[in-house]
């Protein structure tokens, strides 16, 4: 990506895998996306979230939203020190899943019902000081 601070991982995924990302900072985005996802400029077009190519969850303290082509939910959730997000994908059933990790407990986020088409990336943007790492 020329413009924004985001990466791909470099396998696509199409089976049923679970992955947990750790952010730090300021706040960070996790998500999935078609390899296809535009990556040079700064539209929507290629903003992890934010177009029908990709889907996502912004955290930052005590706050999460869902995303996909451009549309969000706010997602209300107690008050919580983790900065530690597990993401189930279930391909061939078109489920993708947020929570939220603490102490060996899962907290249900979001979950996205879709007719997945192809292999999706696992995807991360960063802001200023955060950082992820999986």
């Amino acid at each position: 990506f020329d413009y924004h601070e985001q990466v791909l991982c470099r396998e696509g995924l199409t089976g049923r895998c679970y992955w947990e990302v750790e952010w730090s900072g300021r706040g960070a985005v996790i998500g999935v996306t078609y390899k296809g996802i535009s990556r040079r400029g700064g539209g929507n077009d290629c903003v992890i979230g934010w177009n029908d190519k990709s889907w996502s969850l912004i955290c930052s303290d005590n706050s999460y939203s869902a995303w996909h082509n451009n549309k969000s939910t706010t997602i209300d959730v107690p008050s919580s020190s983790s900065h530690r997000v597990g993401v189930y994908l279930d391909w061939p059933a078109g489920t993708l899943s947020f929570y939220r990790v603490s102490s060996d407990t899962l907290t249900h986020l979001n979950t996205f019902h879709s007719t997945f088409t192809e292999p999706l990336y696992p995807g991360f943007r960063v802001h200023g000081d955060s950082s992820v790492s999986l």
